[in-house]
């Protein structure tokens, strides 16, 4: 999955881990253009939005900036 993002137009991700949500490790700062792209790739790649809703939130604003987008 972490080598699709980059051929899908989704770029600044240095890992993924997958389970009852996506984890995702993002270089540089997570300000509103990176939570927007994060946004879109949940919307578009990671969550089948026909049958899940998904939440975007930032954690560890301590430790390197990880977003996370769980399907509801």
């Amino acid at each position: 999955m972490q080598r699709a993002l980059p051929r899908l137009g989704f770029q600044g991700i240095s890992d993924v881990r997958q389970g009852k949500r996506f984890e995702l490790e993002v270089d540089g700062p997570v300000d509103e253009a990176a939570l927007a792209r994060i946004h879109e790739m949940a919307e578009t790649f990671l969550a089948n939005t026909v049958i899940e809703d998904f939440v975007v939130k930032v954690e560890g604003a301590e430790e390197p900036a990880a977003s996370v987008a769980e399907a509801k």
